[in-house]
């Protein structure tokens, strides 16, 4: 007969007759297959979880399994690559912040978009049967660009993309290492140290960062597949406060641009784009409109117009006006 063990389930007791860490989940009303197990702060390979005794005093961590996608793009008249992944959609959306699911999802079809970002976090042990985000934003059609949003340091960093890898075999990922709670700026030391791992690990890591053209040059040598440099503070909807630095990683970059952060309307949106970024990366200045899906609908046709426009090449600027009309013949 197996003795009842303490052990320590996503961060809480628990007592549990069970032999195996599939025993376990199962226990738990999951299924093994689609979630990822650290045990004692390792990461346990999905096919061993039968064959890996739990032992008293054991602590877990189970985390959602949330799938991963790609884009199958037949138009090629304006279509983006990151880590030779192509989508036409330059707009990727945040799934956090909204009032539910069901909103997240109708948002995300109004914008367009074909990747999100997710969050890799705990399963809710104590109701496994609550709805995910898999039941609405299907991962066969969307990209899910899982994150690490909240992580401090490297180290939290590359285990929480350690996790997500196992759960949904991910190596596109997003990463951010923040620096402080009031600014969430990120932390660049902690960035280029993580993205350096990652990167050697196999990782294809998108990386938030300061909106410098050193740091974006040092993170693309360590082998970041994108540069996301802040607008501004992340949800501050302040718009983007350096121009001319984004335009200038833009310049000295061989990999993609994207601005992550500070975007509060559609205007600012197009103003990344113009700006020659690739795209733009945006939460809550969706979830937090009044109204999200007609915000995510502008924010789209924002995009589409800013990179129109860069594409077109703007007028050059003079100090004196110049006649739309020509003088000559006039009566």
């Amino acid at each position: 007969m197996t003795a009842t063990l303490s052990l320590t389930v996503n961060g809480e007791p628990r007592r549990a007759n069970v032999g195996s860490i599939a025993d376990l989940v199962r226990s738990l009303e999951l299924d093994p297959a689609k979630v990822a197990v650290e045990r004692n702060g390792e990461i346990v390979p999905r096919s061993t979880l039968a064959n890996v005794a739990i032992a008293d005093g054991d602590v877990l961590e189970i985390v959602h399994f949330v799938g991963g996608g790609q884009s199958d793009v037949t138009d090629n008249s304006d279509i983006w690559t990151v880590a030779g992944r192509t989508f036409r959609s330059r707009l990727i959306v945040g799934t956090g912040k909204y009032n539910d699911f069901a909103q997240n999802a109708a948002a995300v079809e109004a914008s367009g978009a074909e990747i999100v970002t997710v969050a890799v976090r705990r399963v809710n042990v104590s109701d496994p049967k609550a709805p995910m985000l898999t039941d609405y934003i299907d991962p066969k059609k969307i990209t899910y660009l899982p994150n690490t949003a909240g992580c401090f340091t490297a180290e939290d960093a590359i285990r929480t993309l350690r996790l997500a890898r196992e759960a949904g075999g991910w190596d596109l990922v997003k990463l951010e290492v923040l620096g402080e709670a009031r600014t969430l700026y990120p932390n660049m030391v902690e960035t280029i140290r993580a993205t350096e791992v990652l990167a050697k690990e196999g990782f294809l890591p998108m990386v938030y960062c300061v909106d410098d053209p050193i740091a974006a040059k040092q993170l693309e040598d360590v082998g970041a597949v994108a540069v996301m440099p802040l607008g501004a503070p992340i949800g501050s909807g302040l718009g983007i406060q350096n121009k001319v630095t984004v335009r200038l990683i833009v310049e000295g970059a061989k990999v993609p641009v994207l601005v992550d952060a500070g975007v509060g309307t559609a205007s600012e949106a197009a103003v990344a784009m113009e700006l020659g970024c690739d795209g733009v990366l945006m939460n809550t200045a969706i979830a937090e409109a009044k109204d999200p899906i007609r915000m995510a609908r502008a924010m789209k046709l924002a995009v589409q117009a800013g990179r129109d426009a860069y594409l077109a090449g703007r007028m050059p600027t003079r100090k004196y006006a110049d006649p739309s009309s020509p003088l000559a013949g006039l009566i």
